[in-house]
């Protein structure tokens, strides 16, 4: 952020965005899971994109994060992670496809013990510090190919992907 706008400012102007989000965004489109809506209103998403334009986090599109890759849409990540939210509390998720970080974020405040995947390296290590700094870091985030899932942390209660792929693996 500029140096010429007030820290109070610029947190105002991002706390009001994040609020636009959730009722503009996700609660309209009819996602009310409350563990969703509490995660999702305490993570500081502006945190996990770039840091030129956090104003743009809140926004209702999925943004360049590098390597040409994405963040989410907030609403993606709303969606999938209420189809997770009646999972008790300490569930066991695979995420596949970490990226900034945000989703894994969203699991770990909502509850679950998850185990991230990321192919790329600079992006899972830009994730682990701000997951650290947020006091949200998962049970684990290793590098590696999502699509050999991490069968040494297996069984897992569910698995959520941000990941494509161009061909699915034999089970």
């Amino acid at each position: 952020m500029g140096s010429d706008i007030p820290h109070e400012v610029a947190h105002s102007a991002l706390e009001k965005a994040r609020g636009a989000m959730l009722s503009k965004q996700i609660e309209a489109r009819g996602i009310t899971n409350e563990r969703v809506i509490s995660a999702m209103s305490e993570i500081p998403r502006h945190l996990f994109v770039n840091p030129d334009d956090p104003a743009q986090a809140y926004a209702d599109k999925a943004l360049d994060i590098g390597f040409n890759q994405t963040i989410s849409q907030p609403y993606i990540v709303a969606l999938m992670s209420s189809l997770l939210a009646d999972l008790p509390v300490g569930s066991r998720i695979l995420e596949i496809g970490a990226g900034s970080g945000y989703q894994t974020a969203v699991l770990v405040h909502m509850g679950f013990e998850v185990h991230s995947m990321e192919l790329i390296p600079q992006l899972r290590q830009k994730a682990l510090e701000i997951l650290s700094e947020q006091g949200l870091s998962p049970a684990s985030m290793v590098n590696g190919d999502g699509r050999r899932g991490m069968p040494e942390k297996a069984p897992f209660d569910a698995i959520i992907s941000a990941a494509r792929s161009r061909r699915l693996p034999r089970s």
